[in-house]
């Protein structure tokens, strides 16, 4: 057991260790590094080899192979600044065939004033501004030991009347280490082409102050500049170990490598008894803001084949105001 503890512990100190020059803050479409599933959030996001349910096609499409039967799940975030992401899956097993998912998310926010430099108190018109994502996984047990998945996803972006839309692909693998309980997962996802916002209100005259003048000017539109995704590697480890006849606890810890930050990493705990009742915590390191987190969740049979599961996490974010996060599934 210390072994296993040592070697989590060593993983997530790389991550805090490591000189990286990563190119911080040149990604774009953020919202698809905002996690989803109560569950992982109160585990501090310790995740890629947890998870085990319809969330495993934000975290590693593979865990999707530990959907027995069919299963569906909703997150809804309560981000900051009053920003919502609400998270919608669902997965199907197919004996002999795999397990397959569709997911869905979803990034808005209330309409805001449009100010101009003239009229900086407000136009009196209003824009809005959503994110979204559509996914469709695929994960399949290989051998005893090991699984596979994959995800496409097409993700677009909308401020106004301007629009942006690419695709992406997810992949992750489940490694079941033959050692007791010990699973290594590995992820790395958003990987696709460049977001390029265009729309009508980019339409300008080459020279407008000249053609109010002669009532000419040449029609032109303003290019932006086309930003990539923000692609993130996964690796982590996760153990089970017995604290009594009916008690459970999971450690996991997690190295994240993305192409906008330095290296990460996350360590976190579940505690759950009777496999009905459920304590979380988790603590993210080198990020800006996030540091600790907690959470809970409930288990429970409402019909003879389905279980209601609901989980809450909490998650500090320093100077900014706390998150609270809220997740509904069934399996059945």
């Amino acid at each position: 057991m210390k072994k296993i503890i040592w070697l989590m512990l060593l993983l997530f100190a790389a991550a805090t260790t490591s000189a990286d020059n990563a190119k911080i803050g040149t990604a774009g479409a953020q919202f698809l590094k905002i996690g989803v599933g109560s569950r992982y959030q109160g585990a501090g996001e310790a995740s890629v080899a947890m998870v085990n349910d319809v969330y495993s096609m934000f975290w590693n499409p593979a865990g999707l192979v530990e959907v027995e039967n069919s299963a569906v799940g909703f997150t809804n975030v309560n981000w900051l600044l009053d920003i919502d992401l609400n998270y919608f899956g669902y997965a199907k097993r197919f004996e002999d065939i795999g397990v397959f998912g569709i997911s869905a998310t979803v990034l808005s926010m209330d309409d805001q004033e449009i100010t101009t430099f003239e009229e900086q108190d407000g136009t009196g018109d209003y824009y809005s501004a959503v994110s979204y994502a559509v996914g469709l996984t695929y994960a399949r047990q290989l051998t005893n030991r090991f699984a596979f998945g994959g995800s496409f996803k097409y993700i677009g972006e909308r401020i106004h009347k301007e629009n942006a839309a690419t695709f992406a692909f997810d992949f992750g693998t489940l490694l079941y280490t033959g050692f007791k309980s010990l699973r290594m997962g590995m992820s790395i996802t958003n990987m696709g082409p460049e977001l390029q916002f265009d729309g009508p209100d980019l339409d300008v005259s080459w020279d407008e102050r000249e053609a109010q003048d002669n009532g000419s000017g040449i029609p032109a539109s303003v290019k932006t500049t086309p930003y990539d995704l923000p692609m993130m590697f996964r690796l982590g480890l996760a153990y089970d170990f017995e604290v009594g006849s009916n008690s459970l606890v999971t450690l996991s810890s997690e190295l994240k490598h993305p192409n906008d930050a330095h290296q990460q990493g996350s360590f976190g705990a579940e505690w759950s008894y009777d496999e009905m009742f459920f304590l979380r915590g988790g603590y993210k390191f080198r990020y800006d803001e996030e540091g600790l987190s907690l959470g809970g969740g409930l288990m429970t049979n409402i019909t003879g084949e389905t279980d209601l599961l609901i989980d809450y996490a909490w998650q500090e974010f320093g100077r900014l105001e706390s998150t609270h996060r809220f997740s509904v599934g069934f399996n059945f």
